[in-house]
């Protein structure tokens, strides 16, 4: 019998890869296949891990069927996908049942007769272990020789040879990784790309409209929860041990599981108690939430969204949460904005290509493609004059995204403002708040989190007043 771990781990990479579904939703509709706890950790694990390291996979695939990936049924392809993460990754799993798997589900849902193939690269593959042809480091003589030197300045050879060692051996898409050494360099671009390798921090908010952070931190160890504070967010805990005893409790209003980059939005916004503000692009619910509690459910929160089923998800999290002062409403920012200029905060969470959240959801850095990002950018324009149109004079707009690249940010600050008379650049810095956020917040008073620098997700922020 087939582990259902691994099976629906299959069906949700297949789902994935066939019809670009986001991690997330994948993991859900196979999900209730899977009713025991660990056989659901062991699928999400699996599944996560697959996406993440897919592009080292894909090249020991073929290596050791000795054919292009395009050769290979796909079927077959992603069973060895997830079989071989299995058997590097996962040592606490029996080898001998991580292949008797993936050859009884060719036997199952793929062609039969690759069975036999399928079942040689996975035991060549473990007679090879622990050493894997991958692309090696440049020696670092090399590396030494050019260290002042731009990325575009190195030999040739040196610059394929670090784009290759990087993409294949730390399975980045070669066009994300190009554009970060030029911009980075090679130290940095190795130390992003290993941070995204990692698994990601399991983090939350306490939802201070019900608790506080000490109050919920006593509330998980009597529930066996280890849960310490977390460097930026204040209101935020870092799951550190008995994330397994969580679910126990998701049915509490006391938090909400929320990364700590996104955490550091709210706080910009300087919401206060009786104030009107406008949460423009607001499901999944997390910064509406962390709104309403500086508000403390007390004003005008206006929180909206352009789908249906991102609003069901919004009303969802602000009912559970009791953040009775939201009002939701259906909006597509990149259309117009249904408001005038009545609003004292408007905060603007673009849609936009999530190439700084790779860590937290791997499947991104191969979904998107180099071509998106101006495509986005100037999408994010539109709606960023759209939003602006609703702040009244005096008032504070907010722009923010989770993406790495200067298109969606930096450059669509500059491209509003120099268009727009009525708005200037604010710095960040001069948050009381927020001056423990050091670095993040920049010489050019925009906030800017960096994976490799602060362990945190890639997010923007700027904040623009209307005069």
């Amino acid at each position: 019998m087939i582990a259902p771990a691994r099976m629906a781990a299959f069906r949700a990479l297949r789902t994935i890869i066939r019809r670009s579904v986001a991690l997330p939703d994948s993991l859900h509709r196979v999900r209730a296949d899977v009713p025991d706890r660990r056989d659901r950790a062991l699928l999400n694990e699996i599944v996560t891990g697959t996406l993440r390291w897919l592009n080292t996979l894909d090249h020991l695939i073929v290596h050791f069927a000795d054919r292009p990936l395009v050769k290979l049924n796909p079927v077959v392809r992603d069973v060895l996908r997830i079989s071989i993460y299995q058997l590097i990754h996962l040592d606490r799993v029996p080898p001998s049942a991580v292949v008797n798997d993936a050859v009884n589900i060719i036997r199952t849902v793929g062609p039969s007769q690759a069975a036999g193939l399928t079942n040689a690269v996975l035991r060549a593959l473990l007679r090879a272990l622990p050493t894997l042809p991958l692309p090696e480091e440049p020696k670092e003589s090399e590396l030494k020789a050019v260290s002042g030197l731009h990325f575009s300045a190195w030999p040739s050879h040196l610059r394929q040879e670090a784009l290759r060692f990087i993409s294949i051996s730390h399975s980045h898409p070669a066009w994300l990784v190009e554009r970060w050494l030029e911009r980075y360099g090679y130290s940095e671009t190795l130390a992003w790309d290993k941070f995204n390798n990692e698994p990601a921090r399991l983090t939350l908010r306490a939802n201070t409209l019900h608790t506080t952070t000490e109050a919920l931190s006593s509330k998980f160890r009597e529930a066996s929860i280890v849960a310490e504070p977390l460097r930026y967010g204040r209101d935020g805990l870092n799951i550190a041990s008995g994330r397994q005893f969580l679910p126990n409790l998701t049915s509490s209003r006391d938090f909400y599981v929320q990364a700590e980059a996104s955490q550091l939005i709210p706080p910009l916004i300087q919401a206060e108690p009786g104030m009107v503000i406008l949460d423009a692009c607001a499901a999944p619910g997390g910064k509406t939430l962390a709104l309403a509690s500086a508000m403390a459910n007390q004003g005008i929160l206006v929180a909206g969204d352009f789908s249906n089923d991102r609003l069901n998800v919004l009303a969802h999290t602000v009912s559970r949460q009791g953040a009775s002062v939201a009002r939701l409403v259906a909006h597509d920012l990149s259309l117009s904005a249904p408001f005038g200029a009545v609003f004292d905060r408007v905060l603007v969470d673009v849609p936009c290509s999530g190439l700084g959240t790779v860590q937290r959801d791997p499947d991104i850095r191969w979904r998107r493609q180099s071509d998106d990002i101006q495509h986005l950018a100037e999408r994010q324009l539109r709606m960023l004059r759209s939003a602006a149109t609703t702040v009244r004079t005096g008032g504070r707009l907010l722009y923010t995204t989770c993406s790495s690249e200067p298109e969606e940010n930096e450059r669509v600050i500059e491209a509003f403002l120099g268009s727009e008379t009525k708005f200037r650049s604010e710095d960040l810095r001069t948050i009381e708040e927020c001056s423990h956020f050091g670095s993040i917040l920049n010489e050019a008073g925009y906030l800017r989190s960096y994976p490799h620098l602060h362990g945190l997700d890639a997010f923007f922020a700027a904040s623009l007043r209307r005069i």
